[in-house]
């Protein structure tokens, strides 16, 4: 999407720096019935926000839905480079810079719900309603407007295990996390994923796949990586549980994507990933057998084992580490980051292959 460069209504944007005390909390001008919905220019702002570096913005009565948001980030005396985060540490703008006196306006629709991060914590986890944090090395926001999103928004779900999640606490991040970032206003991310899912535990469960299924529509997309946690599961349940969910999403209308597992960082005395880093179990090869599945459901398939693979593998075991948390704590499955916005952008790219999604920034 072109850098689009604005004029502000007027200076004093919340900044590092920026004197929060004392401003007035004057109410957003209203773009419907609901307090939330309009916008906030500076002044507004210091109402609902706390804190400089980073931001932070809560508002705390918006239902569960979904919303388009609009930012102009920047300040009239300073530079400034601004990440901009939404609920759990989901990323929805990767770092905008601006120059002193100049703004940027970026838009990205985000999705509000109960549970705010991973979707097998309780009901209530997490801050209430919407909440924007906005980070980076010198964060800047001028103004927010937020409005209900368009009735013709597209859903891509998501439905996976710990290596795709929202991650609520740091150094932790799944790539699920980070997708958000490459999709324009008019695409919600839904994250239904959770740590320690399976096949089997995402069927067995309310509150996941079954909860997501009642949400999709005509045009939407579902990812599904489930693999990692069926260590016990035999290729003829794997196969059947992919199967089940495909004809599910199918029968509302959507489309249903299999994503084969990201590998973990487990190398062989040969330098290449071992069975246990290509998630192959005494009991099945799980991402040959989601291929298999694909094949015969002729669904699109997601070839992430492949990908992570080749870039695992070619950068050799030390230089990958930066991928995972093996320098932080020693684990070689979870990803950094920077390995999850690795892994996303590889997802990005096989989706925008696919040509499955409308509105990609």
């Amino acid at each position: 999407m072109p850098r689009t460069t604005i004029r502000p209504r007027r200076s004093g944007a919340l900044a590092i720096g920026a004197a929060l005390a004392g401003a007035l909390a004057l109410a957003p001008q209203s773009a419907s019935a609901h307090p939330s919905f309009g916008e906030y220019d500076a002044s507004e702002l210091a109402a609902v926000c706390t804190g400089a570096s980073p931001v932070v913005c809560v508002f705390p009565d918006l239902p569960t839905g979904h919303y388009d948001v609009s930012v102009v980030l920047g300040d009239a005396a300073a530079a400034g480079e601004t990440e901009v985060q939404a609920e759990a540490r989901r990323l929805m703008l990767d770092a905008v810079a601006t120059d002193a006196g100049a703004f940027e306006r970026r838009s990205f629709t985000v999705n509000v719900r109960d549970p705010e991060g991973q979707q097998n914590q309780p009901a209530g986890t997490g801050a209430a309603g919407l909440t924007l944090t906005f980070a980076g090395a010198t964060p800047q926001v001028e103004s927010i407007r937020i409005t209900p999103a368009n009735r013709r928004t597209q859903l891509v779900a998501l439905v996976g295990d710990s290596t795709v999640t929202d991650q609520e606490g740091a150094p932790y991040a799944g790539w699920g996390q980070r997708l958000p970032a490459f999709f324009d206003r008019g695409v919600s991310v839904v994250n239904h994923s959770g740590s320690g899912e399976s096949t089997v535990s995402q069927l067995a469960k309310p509150e996941m796949f079954d909860a997501l299924v009642p949400q999709l529509d005509r045009g939407d997309v579902v990812l599904i990586q489930l693999a990692h946690n069926d260590k016990t599961t035999i290729a003829e349940d794997y196969r059947a549980n992919l199967g089940t969910m495909i004809d599910r999403v199918r029968a509302r209308g959507a489309t249903a994507v299999l994503v084969t597992p990201i590998v973990r960082h487990r190398f062989g005395s040969d330098g290449q990933l071992n069975s246990t880093g290509l998630i192959v179990t005494g009991l099945a090869d799980l991402p040959a057998e989601m291929r298999a599945v694909a094949a015969e459901k002729d669904a699109p398939l997601i070839d992430l084992t492949a990908r992570s693979e080749a870039l695992v593998e070619g950068l050799g075991q030390t230089d990958s580490e930066p991928i995972y948390l093996i320098r932080v704590n020693g684990d070689r499955t979870h990803t950094s980051e920077y390995g999850a916005g690795v892994y996303a952008g590889i997802v990005a790219e096989e989706l925008h292959a696919l040509g499955l999604v409308d509105d990609w920034r």
